[in-house]
């Protein structure tokens, strides 16, 4: 039995990716701020539930009392804002929490990996690309795959494989945020706003949750093994 980390497991694509790896016999450890939404995330699974903040270097360290075979660097947020209007408290807490947050967790996490091991960084189409209004989040991201490349190479020789998967916007509360802001931006309705945010996507539709999960228990399978600092686009073809 693996025993996985889904770090931001308490909403969304982490929870998603959560319940995958449980359902499939894995023992799960989830992670996030929040303790009621962990719990909501295990739903009778017999998961860990271990509330903590990736940008807390202590809080992170404790997570990895034990080591773990696969890790599920998930959490993350952005806002959406021009640049000149982006304070650089916020444009800080981007970079804490997608980038620190990511680098804590693995460096935590390569101290006791083992042979076999799998890192995976939940990225973003904005790791490979620029977009407007999301300095910070782009900057961060681009950030987070610059580690995950660098992170390979170090961890090749070891038998551990650390890669990206890169998903443009996806049918969460995420996604759903970003609709809303969209329509309050423009003054327009939610079809026009959808229109607008999947506009980059050739299939031009919101990404399914379970699309992005089947890419990350991909990658963290032994079919994977020589699958190494790759940023695994899930996109429809965006990117």
């Amino acid at each position: 039995m693996r025993r996985v980390l889904v770090t931001g497991a308490g909403s969304g694509i982490g929870r998603a990716i959560a319940r995958s790896f449980a359902d499939a016999g894995d023992a799960v450890t989830v992670a996030g701020r929040r303790a009621g939404p962990l719990h909501e995330t295990d739903g009778g699974r017999g998961m860990t539930v271990a509330p903590a903040d990736v940008t807390d270097e202590a809080a992170v360290d404790a997570l990895f009392a034990r080591p773990f075979d696969v890790v599920v660097a998930n959490a993350g947020a952005g806002r959406v804002a021009p640049l000149t209007d982006l304070a650089l408290s916020e444009w800080n807490a981007t970079l804490a929490v997608n980038l620190t947050g990511t680098f804590l967790t693995f460096r935590a996490a390569l101290r006791g990996m083992g042979p076999g091991g799998r890192l995976i960084a939940m990225a973003s189409t904005a790791s490979l690309k620029g977009g407007p209004g999301i300095a910070a989040y782009v900057a961060a991201k681009h950030g987070v795959l610059g580690l995950v490349r660098a992170t390979a190479t170090e961890v090749a020789r070891r038998g551990i494989t650390c890669n990206a998967v890169c998903p443009g916007f996806v049918d969460t509360d995420m996604g759903e945020a970003a609709i809303a802001g969209v329509m309050q931006r423009l003054g327009i309705d939610r079809a026009a706003a959808t229109a607008r945010v999947t506009g980059a996507n050739p299939m031009r539709r919101l990404i399914d949750v379970d699309e992005v999960v089947a890419a990350t228990v991909f990658l963290a399978s032994p079919g994977a093994s020589m699958v190494n600092g790759h940023a695994l686009a899930v996109s429809g073809g965006e990117i």
